[in-house]
């Protein structure tokens, strides 16, 4: 069997260890073992085996992940943040072989050029990427086959349900306002539109994730002896001889089994942190490798001084806003997710709503010249600087939900449709690190979200919040404001929220001559505090691991070889210097490719 909770003792050293089993580390080990089935590949992973997991395999079912009850998913607790008012964020990862391809919401979303562009590391720039955001998918959507796969792994599709009337609706709204509909997103090139949206959804309906596509296929196909997978496993350092990693010591994980004692496995070749940019900050720190400071004064012998471990942290700031609507009940998930419907039923049925996320639109905005100049004079430096002459870059993204995305129990039963805004580039960063050598003390997270200190990030949602109003306030299925997550605008505010009467006559609204929304400055500082009270992750974790060119700026080189030490890599979301304006399942897939590649070279594959 390739797949275990116990280390068995004929595994006790294999030639190459991943130390997390996500997104990347699973399309490493897949790769690799399609480069030699015989290469002894093992894969540590802290969570369970999603093989055959409901919760996971039908999209319908994704926002399970979110509940804390959730064994698949990691919650990681911030610390109090001043300019949050004193909220403690609590930042979702994936828990769970195959990581956040297994939880997230499968949204098809890419980098922009200038994204890969930007991170400046010689082999990461956007042609160099190119060939490998091609070879993870077999793509099934518009758009210039010469930047799109036909024979990878990953399914992108549609899926096979849609809610076509709120989609059209949708993305004719956003015209109204002056976002058209571009044929491709994600064709890199292209951005300040909305796109009908694409999923890492095969026409099956069933989720695309990177164990299913990289490591359960193999496994159950009987022709790679060497791909073996650990599961319920915690990872807590790397073994060092000298200045060479050669092993791993873990520990079964306590959720599993309390009475598991620290053991280790050797690596011949390699070792590969792949924990993500929350989970590889800590084992890096827990072997030694990071900021001095910080390791003696926990008394862990440092082995490379590399101050940018876990600093540099980044996520995508989220708010999301709720509407009534008149949509019909087929067309948002709010039967499932209020209960309505009956999640085993609808299973035993093979109900073709289970093969649906509900977000049926994506969009990438940029605000026109005037909207700029409302924002101030910092935000318009910023601009300036940042934006002004690179029209490759958007300023937020957005998504329409076909459903209420919060507690149905906080609104009456009926169908909704909400709003998501994220920022693109935050200007914001954070940073975590080990409390303890303990591999059971929880980390110092500090999310960083709104830390800038001209409030440029703020601004960014003062913005985003006008103008996803008004592309909902034109849109014929459009039934006012879910009053309780909205901003509390002062009574008499021409911003008041509110439900609308409905009169069944939405379509002849006069929508073509819709005036937009006056704010009053009164009126912008009720969205400021709204925003700081209310702002959330996107689960895009980042950056915390950064390549670069030396030890004194980044923790990997271009090769992702951990600086000052040998036969160390680390390969996941942690490792880009900068944000990119895209959902980071993309990214995170591609990061893998690419570290296949450099790996299967180094070992001579």
């Amino acid at each position: 069997m390739s797949i275990f909770q116990e280390l068995p003792d004929q595994l006790s050293e294999v030639d190459v260890i991943l130390a997390g089993g996500g997104t990347a580390a699973c399309v490493i080990a897949g790769r690799l073992s399609e480069a030699d089935p015989k290469l002894s590949i093992l894969v540590i992973e802290q969570g369970p085996n999603n093989f055959g997991i409901p919760t996971i395999i039908h999209p319908a079912l994704c926002l399970s992940s979110i509940l804390p009850t959730s064994n698949v998913t990691l919650f990681y607790q911030g610390k109090a943040e001043k300019q949050l008012n004193g909220r403690e964020l609590v930042v979702p990862s994936g828990g769970v072989l195959g990581g956040g391809s297994s939880i997230n919401l499968m949204m098809y979303s890419r980098a922009q050029r200038s994204d890969f562009d930007a991170w400046n590391v010689p082999g990461w720039g956007a042609n160099d990427m190119i060939p490998y955001l091609r070879k993870l998918e077999t793509y099934m959507g518009p758009g210039p086959k010469e930047l799109h796969g036909d024979d990878g792994p990953i399914v992108v599709s549609e899926g096979p349900y849609r809610a076509n009337r709120i989609t059209l609706d949708f993305i004719q709204a956003a015209n109204r306002v002056g976002f058209p509909e571009i044929k491709d997103l994600s064709a890199l090139d292209y951005n300040n539109g909305v796109q009908p949206a694409l999923h890492y959804i095969g026409t099956d309906g069933l989720r695309q994730d990177t164990a299913y596509k990289y490591v359960h296929s193999k496994i159950k196909s009987g022709n790679h002896p060497g791909l073996n997978v650990l599961v319920d496993t915690q990872v807590n350092r790397v073994i060092f001889d000298g200045k060479k990693a050669v092993g791993i010591e873990f520990r079964p994980n306590p959720k599993v089994r309390a009475d598991g004692g620290l053991r280790t496995v050797r690596a011949r070749k390699m070792v590969v942190v792949s924990c993500g940019a929350l989970g590889t900050p800590s084992v890096l720190e827990r072997s030694g490798v990071g900021n001095p400071n910080l390791l003696k004064k926990l008394g862990i012998e440092v082995i490379s001084a590399l101050p940018d471990v876990g600093e540099h942290y980044q996520d995508h700031h989220l708010l999301t806003y709720p509407y009534y609507s008149d949509a019909i009940e087929p067309e948002t998930l709010d039967a499932l997710l209020s209960g309505r419907l009956d999640v085993a039923e609808a299973i035993k049925s093979k109900n073709p709503i289970l093969g649906w996320n509900a977000q049926d639109v994506t969009g990438k905005l940029r605000p026109t010249a005037p909207e700029i100049s409302r924002l101030g004079p910092e935000f318009q430096k910023y601009w300036d600087e940042e934006y002004e002459n690179n029209t490759n870059k958007p300023l937020m993204l957005t998504s329409l939900v076909n459903g209420f995305a919060g507690d149905p129990t906080l609104v009456p039963s009926g169908q909704y449709l909400t709003s998501t805004i994220f920022t693109g580039y935050p200007c914001s960063r954070g940073s975590i690190h080990i409390s303890s050598p303990s591999l059971s003390a929880p980390p110092d997270l500090h999310t960083g979200i709104f830390v800038d200190p001209n409030d440029v990030d703020i601004l960014k949602h003062v913005w985003a919040y006008k103008k996803q109003r008004e592309i909902f306030r034109r849109m014929t299925s459009y039934r006012g404001e879910v009053e309780i997550l909205h901003p509390k605008f002062a009574p008499g505010s021409n911003a008041a929220v509110g439900r609308l009467e409905d009169d069944g006559e939405g379509k002849d609204r006069g929508m073509e001559d819709l005036e937009d929304i006056v704010y009053t400055a009164q009126d912008d500082e009720v969205i400021k505090q709204w925003v700081r009270e209310n702002v959330g992750t996107t689960w895009h974790s980042m950056g915390t691991c950064r390549m670069g060119k030396d030890a004194g700026e980044a923790v990997v080189d271009r090769e992702l070889n951990v600086f000052g030490v040998e036969g160390l890599k680390v390969a996941d979301l942690s490792v880009p210097p900068l944000n990119v304006a895209a959902n980071t399942l993309n990214t995170a897939i591609a990061i893998g490719e690419k570290a296949a590649d450099i790996i299967k070279r180094e070992l001579g594959l």
